[in-house]
């Protein structure tokens, strides 16, 4: 009897040594708790999310920042570029007009509108909303260039051509600019 009382008397006075508590210690290889109070970002967050190809999760981080930060020109282009990947257009275009409006010198915001108003076939009308995209930029992403040069080929094809049926790929090209690619 007396070996398991010293025993749990040793193990008691160990327990007593350590640092306690459950959080990782700073040799732990395990990640360490966010500290009270103290949250994500969570447009970084939904970033990560739309790179996972996870949209509906994204939408829903890009809605928590919009409570936190309000409905910035980034926000709500990031809501529209999700909305865009869902196939919600209609969503997707109010959106990222409504980020134009708050910021009419907002880069992204004017590229991805001009990929919406492609993905609805509206290649004029998205011919000159990636020509202000592509004048804001000074003319330096070739992303913004070939989504331009795309759109005013489409635009310059007359109606009555049979229809091609290529889809339209989005390509994600850094934070919140997308290349609109055919599929050959």
């Amino acid at each position: 009897m007396l070996p398991r009382i010293t025993g749990a008397v040793l193990i008691c006075l160990l327990a007593a040594c350590s640092s306690g508590g459950l959080g990782a210690s700073k040799g732990s290889p395990y990640a360490p708790g966010a500290a009270a109070g103290e949250g994500v970002d969570g447009l970084i967050v939904g970033h990560r999310l739309m790179a996972a190809g996870e949209y509906e999760l994204a939408l829903k981080a890009y809605y928590r920042a919009a409570g936190e930060q309000g409905a910035t020109a980034d926000v709500l282009s990031a809501i529209g570029s999700a909305d865009l990947k869902l196939g919600r257009l209609g969503q997707a275009e109010q959106m990222l007009h409504r980020a134009t409006e708050k910021d009419p010198r907002f880069v992204p915001a004017w590229n991805n509108l001009g990929v919406v108003l492609m993905e609805q076939n509206k290649p004029a009308e998205a011919a000159r909303v990636f020509q202000i995209a592509y004048g804001l930029d000074s003319g330096e992403s070739d992303a913004i260039r070939q989504n331009l040069r795309h759109a005013l080929a489409k635009s310059e094809t007359p109606d009555y051509d049979p229809p091609q049926n290529r889809p339209f790929k989005l390509v994600r090209r850094g934070v919140g600019e997308y290349l609109l690619l055919t599929e050959q």
